[in-house]
């Protein structure tokens, strides 16, 4: 027999036992008689709903949320350390607490912005207390609504998968007489943020990467005692 006959041949016989080789592998086991073969799907997760909300530059701030909380206080326990140090956990990362939902109602509430995000900008600021609304919406989701101020900050909170936060879409209205846009009409304004229980009947709002001059505010949110009817 020639030569290059007998490769081919041997070529082609190789050829065949891969081919059943395959074929045995795709051979589909056989199940006991009346036994219907099921898939299990796990529960969506909670962040989807509100990552089909954010926009991409939200998601990317949120991102790097761990980033701003540490050259935020780098920067403000260079200039204001005992500041820091007496707001306890509220100025704190990772110190959020089991079951962060708010009970709707009116809230004393303060801000603190730190962080340089410019030259010019200082490194810790805090401002005068005012108030501040959580209400539950027509779509039965948790609302927060700065009330007073010129700037005046809203959204809804969103839950997600770390069950110790959530989540803040929301938009900055920067005049009294201006409406509140609604999350995604203009980039400029939209906020996002995470919303924590800190201690019994303190929570938090930090927004990292805010638009103005910070590279972090801070929210705290403690109920009135007196809550109107």
């Amino acid at each position: 027999m020639p030569r290059h006959r007998s490769e081919k041949m041997w070529l082609r016989a190789a050829l065949l036992a891969v081919l059943a080789g395959l074929a045995a592998c795709q051979t589909k086991p056989k199940l006991p008689p009346g036994v219907t073969p099921t898939i299990t799907v796990g529960p969506a997760l909670k962040s989807e709903e509100w990552k089909a909300v954010a926009t991409a530059a939200d998601e990317d701030r949120l991102a790097r949320l761990g980033l701003a909380w540490s050259e935020a206080l780098a920067d403000a326990n260079k200039t204001n350390p005992a500041d820091v140090r007496r707001e306890g956990p509220l100025l704190r990362p990772r110190s959020g607490l089991a079951r962060p939902e708010p009970t709707p109602g009116s809230y004393r509430c303060r801000l603190f912005q730190l962080g340089r995000k410019t030259p010019k900008s200082r490194a810790f600021e805090s401002f005068k207390p005012f108030f501040c609304y959580v209400q539950v919406d027509a779509e039965d989701q948790l609302t927060f609504t700065k009330q007073t101020g010129s700037q005046r900050p809203s959204g809804r909170f969103w839950a997600d998968d770390d069950t110790k936060r959530m989540i803040f879409l929301g938009t900055m209205a920067n005049d009294p007489r201006e409406a509140q846009l609604a999350y995604g009409t203009d980039g400029k304004r939209d906020l996002v943020g995470t919303f924590e229980r800190i201690d019994a009947f303190r929570w938090r709002l930090v927004i990292p990467w805010p638009q103005e001059k910070s590279k972090l505010d801070v929210y705290e949110l403690t109920p009135v005692a007196d809550q109107p009817q």
